[in-house]
C-alpha cells in the first residue's frame, strides 16, 4: 500500500514536470527569432502565402492557446505532425513546398518509435562498458586505498575526465575505423556500428562511477558493522559482498540514474558524430530545420524518460535497503 501510494504521488509530479517541461520548450520555440513557415514555403513565397500557412497551423494564435490545444492533443496520445518531414522520410527544401496541415506529413510519434530503439541501444551498451570497466577499478580503490590499483583508478579517471567526447570520438573513428579497419564509424547497419560511439559514452561516464564507488565502499569499510563483523569472526570475502557492497549500492544507484539521465545530453552529440540514426542525431535535425512538433515530442519523452529512471533508481534503493525513505 505504501509503494502504490508513493508510485502515485511521483506519477503525479512527473506528470506536472513533463507538462512544465514541455510548456518551456513550447514557448521557447515561438517566441526565438526565425519564422517557420518561412523556412516550409521557401524565401521567395509571397507574404500571404506564408501568413495563409501559418493561420492554418494555428501558429497565429496567442501562444497560450497554442499550448492547450497542442497539449490537450498529447494528453490523447497525438504528438502532432512534422513540419517538414512527409512520411516518405525525406526532408522537405524550401523550394518543394508540401503543405504541412495535411496527412502528407510523418507523424512525431512514428519519427520517434522509429529512432528510439537505436539510442536505448546504444545507452545500454553504454552503460554496460562504463559499469564492467569502472566497477573492478572503483571497488579495488575503495577496498584498498594504497594499492596499484587505487592509484590506477586515480589515473584512469583523471585521463577519461579530461577527454572531450568529440575529440576522442574523431580520434576512435580515424584510427580504429579509417586507419585499420576494425570497426564501422558511420551510420547503422548492425550491431556492430554501436561499439564505438558507445565507447566514447562509456569513457564519459566511467570517471564519475570510479570515483563514487571507491568512496562508497571506503566509507563503508570503516562503518561500525564491518568492525562488528570482523569481531565475530566473518570471512573477509562475506563481509565484502554481503555487507558492504549491499549498503555501497545505493548511493551508487543514485548516481548511475543521475548519469542514465545526463546520457541523453552526451547523445545528442555523439549520434551526430557517428551519424548513427538515433534520437541524438533526429533532434539535432528537427532544431536545424526548426521542426517544432518534433523537437517538442522528443522533448516531452525525454522529460518522461527522465521520471521514469528516477521512479526506477528510488525504487531499486528500496528494495536494496529498506530503510531508504521513499
Amino acid at each position: 500500500m505504501y509503494i502504490l501510494s508513493y508510485l502515485l504521488k511521483r506519477l503525479g509530479q512527473g506528470l506536472f514536470i513533463v507538462a512544465f517541461t514541455s510548456m518551456v520548450i513550447f514557448t521557447l520555440l515561438r517566441v526565438v527569432p526565425g519564422d517557420p513557415v518561412r523556412l516550409i514555403v521557401g524565401g521567395m513565397a509571397p507574404a500571404d502565402v506564408v501568413e495563409r500557412v501559418a493561420k492554418d497551423m494555428g501558429l497565429r494564435d496567442p501562444i497560450p492557446m497554442q499550448y492547450a490545444r497542442y497539449f490537450g492533443e498529447v494528453m490523447i496520445g497525438d504528438m502532432g505532425r512534422s513540419y517538414v518531414r512527409p512520411q516518405n522520410g525525406m526532408i522537405v527544401s524550401g523550394g518543394q513546398f508540401i503543405d504541412p496541415t495535411t496527412s502528407n506529413m510523418a507523424k512525431v510519434s512514428s519519427l520517434i518509435a522509429d529512432r528510439l530503439p537505436l539510442t536505448l541501444a546504444l545507452g545500454a551498451a553504454a552503460i554496460f562498458m562504463a559499469v564492467s570497466f569502472a566497477f573492478p577499478l572503483g571497488l579495488a580503490a575503495g577496498l584498498y586505498p594504497h594499492s596499484m590499483g587505487a592509484k590506477l583508478a586515480f589515473v584512469v579517471q583523471s585521463i577519461f575526465v579530461s577527454i572531450p567526447n568529440f575529440w576522442l570520438a574523431i580520434v576512435l573513428i580515424f584510427y580504429l575505423s579509417v586507419q585499420l579497419g576494425w570497426l564501422p564509424a558511420l551510420g547503422y547497419q548492425g550491431p556492430a556500428y554501436i561499439f564505438l560511439p558507445a565507447l566514447v559514452l562509456a569513457v564519459e561516464i566511467s570517471p564519475v562511477l570510479i570515483r563514487a564507488l571507491s568512496v562508497s565502499i571506503a566509507q563503508t569499510m570503516q562503518a561500525e558493522f564491518v568492525t562488528e563483523a570482523r569481531v565475530r569472526g566473518l570471512p573477509e570475502k562475506q563481509i565484502i559482498l554481503g555487507h558492504a557492497l549491499r549498503n555501497a549500492a545505493v548511493p551508487l544507484m543514485n548516481l548511475l540514474g543521475i548519469q542514465l539521465s545526463s546520457l541523453i545530453g552526451g547523445v545528442l552529440v555523439i549520434e551526430y558524430i557517428f551519424d548513427y540514426p538515433g534520437l541524438g542525431q533526429l533532434t539535432v535535425m528537427a532544431v536545424a530545420n526548426r521542426d517544432f512538433p518534433l523537437v517538442q515530442g522528443i522533448a516531452i519523452l525525454t522529460s518522461a524518460v527522465f521520471v521514469l529512471i528516477n521512479i526506477l533508481v528510488d525504487l531499486a534503493s528500496f528494495s536494496i535497503d529498506p530503510r531508504v525513505e521513499l
